[in-house]
């Protein structure tokens, strides 16, 4: 999420070339600037940790390439974070609407970052990114906790039906959904959009909450509970938003056993 400024170069620009506050408006004012001072809170604490005790968690985040959460949760996320880039472009190219331009950029800004943060870190562990034909969501279960197994069982069967449509992770928009997506405009596009990324949101919300309580890295867990939190401040924001247009959240059911 691009944190409120006065002015915004070209290079960042969003969908008007206006800076986040003035595209927003007065009435949106209040909304971005706490989305935004969550990611103030991602980024400072992210960075106090990787910095904290002179250095040790440095060298704590650069040495967890065998960490199946750590890695799992990076390589699943960039999968997840991929979608949900793609389909705020789509929002962004498809919308009249500067609150939910606004939004759509917002969230293809943040996830593009994070994006490449996680990207860097299974780099620095020398694993592999993913590729097609891999198990999603199996780094779940990998404690052994019990309370996980349904969920790591309801994953593996999505993920094995989901190749196919693309939504190979829960939340995750099927192929069909995104090409619906893109041939939508105005309104229609808007209310679609806010809907598919609510989902979205919330079927990422357990791979950050595990990652967060069993991630080996500190830094991983921070980064998975302060983006946890801003997702949640968002899956809120865009609820309105689907209130005022009158629409609702399309239905999600976590897997939970």
């Amino acid at each position: 999420m691009n944190p409120p400024s006065a002015t915004v170069s070209p290079r960042t620009a969003g969908p008007t070339g206006l800076s986040i506050l003035t595209r927003w408006g007065s009435r949106g004012t209040a909304t971005i600037l706490g989305i935004g001072a969550l990611v103030l809170v991602l980024i400072g604490a992210t960075i106090g940790l990787a910095f904290a005790h002179n250095g040790t968690q440095t060298v704590s985040i650069s040495a967890q390439g065998q960490d199946p959460v750590d890695t799992g949760f990076a390589r699943d996320m960039v999968v997840h974070h991929t979608q949900g880039v793609t389909m705020a472009h789509i929002a962004e190219l498809n919308s009249t609407d500067t609150e939910v331009r606004s939004v759509a950029y917002d969230i293809e800004y943040t996830q593009t970052s994070e994006i490449g943060t996680m990207n860097g870190w299974l780099d620095l562990w020398g694993v592999p990114r993913l590729t097609l034909g891999s198990t999603h969501m199996s780094w779940m279960g990998s404690t052994g906790m019990a309370d996980m197994h349904d969920m790591t069982t309801a994953t593996t069967a999505a993920t094995s039906s989901g190749l196919s449509d693309g939504a190979v992770m829960p939340g995750m928009a099927t192929d069909a959904e995104i090409a619906k997506l893109q041939s939508l405009k105005g309104k229609a596009s808007d209310i679609y959009f806010l809907q598919l990324m609510v989902r979205h949101h919330e079927g990422g919300a357990a791979m950050m909450t595990y990652a967060a309580n069993h991630a080996l890295s500190p830094v991983v867990q921070n980064f998975a509970s302060k983006m946890l939190e801003a997702q949640t401040s968002e899956v809120g924001v865009m609820t309105g938003m689907l209130s005022a247009r009158g629409a609702k959240p399309l239905a999600f059911t976590a897997p939970t056993g």
